[in-house]
């Protein structure tokens, strides 16, 4: 079967907001090229051991946000340039039609997502990759599919990160949002007695599920589609949201009411233009700011009722 791709060359700002227009539109498929994830990921040495020395070929400035297509789109270019009046800098916004045959766009990005380390512990490993882990090794394998979550996008880098740094044996943990389940996968294997998937995505929920069998895992963490918290049950100790700023925003209220005392809100999503308005907010709903992280040009927070 052939597909129409349309490529948008864009900006990381704006990377997000054109691949959910692209969904919109009906994309099947839908796949980000940022030249930043593999910069500053060159610059920690930590995870720059397990990826390919001929990564970086061939990368220019320009954000790819690649959607597939059963036919023809009409205004795409415009629609993107019209994602300036809420403020984001969308790059060059030209947009680039070609042809392509199903295979090639199911399995390109696959070599080039290899085994890499986050934080003092976990490793992201691929399902179709090898990796001869150490016995502290904490070892994620995800197999995304068309669910947003590798791992290697700054914003679930920050995420893994803070997760393995505030959360300790026995906690109850929601991921609104979860994508592939990796945050929620590496929370159970970091000893989490309970996690909670939710995303509104039915492709993302059956992604998640199984990578938390095939983490062998599905016992401790539960998938459910919602959307955002609505389908949680009760108060928890860390609440993650990866999503966007906006949404964090406006989840802040319902996330304090679902923490326990002393919980912890972890959001990321947020670009650092944003990180000001997002903390402003967390303040207001009676949230105490513990930290923030950066990586690129996003920012990951992390919050304390």
């Amino acid at each position: 079967m052939r597909y129409i791709e349309y490529t948008v060359l864009t900006t990381t700002e704006a990377s997000d907001a054109v691949a959910y227009l692209l969904e919109r539109e009906g994309a099947v498929g839908i796949a980000i090229e940022d030249p930043n994830d593999f910069l500053f990921m060159n610059k920690d040495k930590h995870s720059w051991d397990y990826v390919s020395s001929n990564l970086l070929e061939g990368l220019n400035d320009d954000v790819k946000v690649i959607g597939y297509f059963n036919g023809f789109v009409a205004d795409l270019e415009e629609s993107v340039m019209g994602l300036k009046k809420f403020g984001l800098d969308v790059g060059k916004g030209q947009v680039i039609v070609s042809n392509i045959d199903d295979g090639d766009w199911a399995n390109f990005w696959k070599e080039h997502f290899k085994p890499f380390r986050v934080g003092y512990r976990i490793i992201i490993k691929p399902t179709w990759e090898n990796y001869k882990g150490h016995s502290d090794e904490i070892i994620v394998e995800i197999d995304p599919g068309m669910a947003f979550g590798t791992g290697d996008h700054e914003t679930t880098f920050l995420c893994l990160q803070l997760l393995e740094k505030y959360m300790s044996q026995g906690v109850c943990i929601v991921d609104v949002g979860c994508g592939s389940g990796i945050l929620g996968i590496a929370a159970a294997k970091l000893g989490a007695k309970e996690v909670l998937c939710i995303d509104i995505d039915d492709n993302a929920c059956k992604v998640a599920k199984d990578n938390t069998i095939l983490n062998r895992v599905d016992e401790t963490v539960t998938v459910r589609k919602g959307d955002l918290l609505d389908n949680a049950k009760v108060k928890y100790d860390i609440v993650i949201a990866n999503i966007v700023a906006d949404i964090i925003i406006s989840l802040s209220g319902q996330a304090l009411d679902f923490l326990k005392n002393g919980g912890y809100f972890i959001s990321s999503g947020i670009i650092t233009d944003r990180k000001d308005d997002v903390k402003n907010s967390l303040k207001k709903h009676g949230f105490e700011i513990v930290e923030a992280l950066t990586k690129g040009e996003w920012c990951a927070i992390v919050a304390k009722r």
